[in-house]
């Protein structure tokens, strides 16, 4: 009897094998992966869950894998996640989720750095691992992560995850770490716009632009005001400022593609506590509410992606670190984050459906079987 076809197959066929001449090679790389992705899916969290998975689960990957040694030990999922080519793994990662992210276009994606507190090795002194990680407001899925060892090190990490992205058409938006004109040239280079953050990384500049928007009056500016709250005492009063006069900083001619300057000034009121705070943006839009709306948006990379890894996959405490164990691992995850997301079918919250695809096998089955 033929074996039926699980589309999330189709994303690992044509990774390399790093144990090419690996005499104890027992069992199949696209087995091994499919069966982490499943696993995680369904929460597992370390090597020695998801070869539990797969033992559990064998009649049913049976369908799908050859499995010709069975399931894999908990060692054989480590050993070769730990040598399992990062950047290979990675490619294929950005390929499937080009399929999956047609709804990017003309989106906001939010860049943003996130640290994997324990992985780390203590004997040797190596510390925790630092993903760069990007995020598609419209589509809800991570479109890409790397790793870098210092949270300094990403403006160099940035341009390179750019690089690896399809951004045509969006606006991206980073913190005031990726403020920068090497950044800034890489996302006009991607045919994208980019709302950048400005602090005081930018002395002079930061100070004119602050002093510009406090001495301009408001009929000379773009102006856009949102209230959120309400309840349990809190009222969050939001304006957004924009002005496309620039000309008069030089900025226009060093920054490519800048055409205006933001400002969001947040008062919040809490049970009548009444604090007020400003953040300056570099921008290429030109619209006001444009410009709000990615503003707002970039935060939803902090609770769509960086806390539901933590809640629902407990990233934070993730102890591999061997090797590109950690990276992989963390990308898993990805995986499996992207595929609870798109499956659509169910009306319920992200947790319910990760404990239904543990459960119940047709729906595990419509989640890895999802196809862009």
């Amino acid at each position: 009897m033929a074996k039926e076809t699980l589309l999330i197959i189709q994303a690992f066929e044509k990774l390399d094998d790093p144990r090419v001449e690996d005499a104890r090679k027992l069992h199949e790389l696209l087995d091994i992966v499919v069966i982490a992705v499943c696993a995680v899916v369904s929460g597992a969290e370390d090597w020695v869950h998801i070869a539990q998975f797969g033992r559990i689960k064998e009649p049913w990957f049976r369908e799908f894998l050859e499995l010709r040694n069975g399931v894999p030990s908990h060692d054989t999922f480590r050993r070769v996640f730990s040598i399992l080519d990062k950047d290979k793994f990675l490619e294929v990662f950005t390929n499937w989720t080009s399929a999956l992210s047609e709804a990017t276009e003309k989106g906001v994606v939010a860049i943003d750095g996130k640290s994997l507190r324990r992985a780390m090795d203590r004997k040797t002194g190596l510390t925790p691992i630092h993903l760069v990680q990007a995020w598609s407001y419209e589509a809800g899925i991570c479109l890409g992560q790397l790793a870098v060892r210092e949270k300094s090190n990403e403006i160099d990490a940035i341009p390179r995850l750019l690089e690896l992205l399809s951004l045509k058409g969006c606006t991206v938006t980073i913190d005031a770490m990726g403020c920068q004109k090497e950044i800034a040239a890489k996302i006009v280079e991607k045919e994208a716009g980019y709302a950048l953050a400005l602090k005081k990384n930018h002395p002079t500049l930061h100070a004119a632009v602050e002093n510009y928007f406090k001495e301009t009056p408001e009929d000379k500016l773009q102006i856009y005001e949102t209230t959120d709250g309400g309840e349990h005492g809190r009222i969050e009063v939001r304006k957004y400022l924009l002005s496309t006069d620039i000309a008069w900083s030089g900025a226009d001619t060093q920054w490519d593609g800048l055409k205006a300057f933001g400002a969001v000034i947040s008062t919040r009121e809490i049970n009548s506590k009444i604090t007020t705070e400003t953040r300056l943006y570099l921008t290429t839009l030109t619209d006001v509410k444009e410009f709000g709306a990615a503003v707002r948006n970039h935060w939803s990379i902090e609770n769509s992606l960086h806390w539901v890894l933590d809640v629902n996959f407990n990233e934070d405490s993730s102890r591999a670190h061997v090797g590109n164990s950690a990276f992989n691992l963390a990308l898993l995850r990805k995986f499996a984050l992207n595929l609870i997301k798109k499956e659509s079918s169910q009306k319920m919250s992200f947790k319910g459906r990760k404990l239904m695809a543990t459960w119940d096998t047709d729906y595990m089955q419509k989640v890895v079987g999802f196809k862009g």
